[in-house]
């Protein structure tokens, strides 16, 4: 892909608040879907923690052509995958959470922190 493509030359957009989502598209989905759909979300973020983690370890001594990052990138995807499926951060809970309570009208919502 041809670098200069990738250059923004329009204003980007800002994100749409999560109360803007549009929930009908929820209601199909089933409950194992949305498990799995939240530890998905959680193994890609894994995976991009251990991608940075993995920066800071400096040289394996592994050879550094193609196929190999090839398949320690795979290693790595894979690794985060695991752990994500086996219980992660516990992100995955929330998400679901989210996406359980999506159908409400109102979810309660409490600050991060917990102050009022």
């Amino acid at each position: 892909m041809d670098s200069a493509k990738l250059i923004l030359t329009e204003p980007v957009s800002p994100p749409a608040p999560l109360e803007h989502l549009d929930k009908s598209r929820l209601d199909g989905i089933s409950e194992e879907r949305k498990k799995q759909i939240a530890k998905d979300f959680e193994s890609i973020l894994l995976n991009k923690l251990l991608d940075e983690m993995k920066n800071t370890i400096g040289d394996w001594g592994f050879d550094k052509d193609g196929a190999s990052q090839q398949i320690q990138g795979i290693f790595w995807l894979y690794l985060a995958r695991d752990i994500a499926n086996n219980g992660g951060f516990g992100l995955w809970k929330d998400i679901y959470k989210f996406l359980t309570n999506a159908d409400q009208a109102n979810p309660p919502t409490q600050p991060l922190d917990g102050q009022v």
